[in-house]
């Protein structure tokens, strides 16, 4: 869904979407994940942060290029930063099984998302991983931005999605 409208989810909607991402899988229940909700005048910081990282990596950057990347959040009314509060020394859990918990939160929001009839996609890109925009965002040294969640009412046409042969993907050992 490349382009969401207002109005943003209702408390109550995003009530039902943490309680899906509340039960991704989670190796020893460490509740490897945090969220960070943008709307409002939340959605400009977040493309002002999105513009400090890129004029950082990219000093010689015009204004032009810097007003569209501060549009960028604006394409939904919310945004959902996903982040994996990663803990390094764990020898049972690694943490590649806590991003993945992370990121079936994330998958859980989306899913909810759709039943309740919203318009959700997940997008990372370079600002994922910027140092200015993890800084930013408050996240620890060994945090994971999994992805960012634009939420809103379905905007625009439909993606068709391809249609996929499971047997494409399966290897079977009988």
């Amino acid at each position: 869904m490349g382009k969401l409208m207002g109005p943003a989810p209702s408390r109550e909607q995003l009530d039902a979407m943490y309680r899906a991402a509340l039960r991704a899988p989670d190796h020893k229940e460490l509740t490897p994940w945090r969220f960070i909700e943008f709307s409002g005048d939340g959605i400009d910081r977040l493309g002002d942060l999105f513009a400090e990282g890129e004029r950082k990596a990219n000093p010689t950057i015009d204004e032009g290029k810097l007003d569209s990347i501060r549009k960028k959040p604006k394409r939904a009314p919310m945004i959902m930063a996903v982040i994996a509060k990663v803990t390094p020394e764990l020898p049972k859990v690694p943490p590649i099984e806590q991003v993945i918990s992370a990121g079936c939160a994330a998958h859980g929001i989306l899913l909810a998302a759709q039943a309740l009839g919203l318009g959700a996609m997940w997008r990372t890109g370079t600002f994922a991983f910027d140092e200015t925009v993890r800084q930013g965002l408050g996240l620890g040294e060994h945090d994971q931005i999994v992805g960012f969640l634009y939420l809103g009412q379905p905007g625009g046409r439909r993606k068709p999605l391809p249609k996929r042969d499971p047997s494409d993907f399966v290897e079977r050992w009988n």
